[in-house]
């Protein structure tokens, strides 16, 4: 059986840019493929930085925390509370005369009856 040629296949190719590059990769890898890889990931954590800021601050804009007036729907036009008078509205109310009444329930709910 005949042997194979020692000659590899990549001796035999042009002297192309592509064929030039694959050499010097051999000799310098960092150089020639982990710098670009490198600075190619630090360059695009810079120019996205500003794109996920502007993301965050339109997102804040929508949600934005409210005060308990704002939550209530309370304005300027709200009239102002005084104990005194307060106080004097519930004492009018007749507390003493009231009834219970159940809440009517729906159906297969149970009520709380023990029969």
């Amino acid at each position: 059986m005949p042997t194979l040629p020692s000659k590899s296949f990549r001796a035999t190719l042009p002297n192309t840019l592509a064929s030039r590059y694959r050499r010097a990769l051999n000799k310098h890898p960092f150089l020639l493929f982990g710098l670009p890889f490198v600075t190619t990931i630090v360059a695009g954590s810079f120019f996205l930085t500003p794109a996920t800021a502007l993301r965050y601050e339109r997102y804040d804009r929508k949600n934005q925390q409210m005060t308990k007036e704002q939550a209530l729907g309370i304005g300027k036009d709200r009239r102002k509370v005084d104990m005194r008078e307060e106080f004097y509205r519930l004492q009018a109310k007749d507390l003493e005369n009231w009834e219970q009444k159940r809440v009517k329930r729906l159906p297969g709910e149970i009520d709380g009856i023990l029969e």
